[in-house]
């Protein structure tokens, strides 16, 4: 499936023009392909990229730099630890509605 830039930005709880930078900034991590708008659409995988992106930056804390060095050197890493977090909020949101269940 392939996902517009509204699209990922609501999914990841960021703006457009935060999604936009970071795909001109990460072009080596980041191919979207172009309709013929010239409108970003992007993949699963550049998605995946865009979380690791976002979580380095903002719950690591990392430069732009230090993220782009991060990916290059120890990307597997980042994303097990993406994924994980998502697995964990996932059960967080269970968790949320059973208590509201009760």
């Amino acid at each position: 499936m392939i996902y517009t830039m509204g699209e990922v930005a609501e999914m990841l709880g960021e703006n457009a023009s935060a999604i936009r930078y970071w795909s001109n900034y990460f072009e080596k991590f980041i191919k979207p392909q172009r309709n013929a708008k010239g409108n970003r659409l992007y993949h699963p995988e550049d998605i995946e990229t865009l979380k690791q992106i976002q979580y380095l930056l903002k719950n690591q804390g990392l430069t732009l730099e230090g993220t782009r060095q991060r990916l290059t050197e120890d990307r597997r890493t980042v994303d097990k630890r993406v994924k994980a977090i998502g697995i964990l909020k996932g059960i967080r949101e269970e968790l949320v509605e059973v208590r509201r269940a009760l």
